[in-house]
């Protein structure tokens, strides 16, 4: 087998799916939606539900989309409450 080749292999079998509440396969960009009132710990703000996530990123965890919204740095949200838009 060639290294390329198993590189390839390598990589895909690292690479974590994250999908959101409903089933949907979440991916670095994607816009997504709360499902549920959350309550932002430290920052003293709750994110309503409804409220547009724009331009998500995965972590390594399945279970957790790093997130940017106005006046809160270094938001991580689950990936349960959430949906894709």
């Amino acid at each position: 087998m060639p290294a390329a080749e198993l590189a390839t292999r390598r990589a895909e079998a690292e690479r974590v799916e994250v999908r959101d509440a409903v089933g949907n396969v979440l991916a670095d960009g994607d816009q997504v939606t709360l499902i549920k009132d959350l309550e932002v710990k430290g920052a003293g703000q709750t994110l309503r539900r409804g409220t547009l996530i724009k331009s998500i990123r995965l972590t390594g965890d399945p279970q957790e989309i790093d997130c940017r919204y106005d006046g809160i740095k270094g938001l991580v949200l689950r990936a349960e409450f959430v949906r894709k838009r």
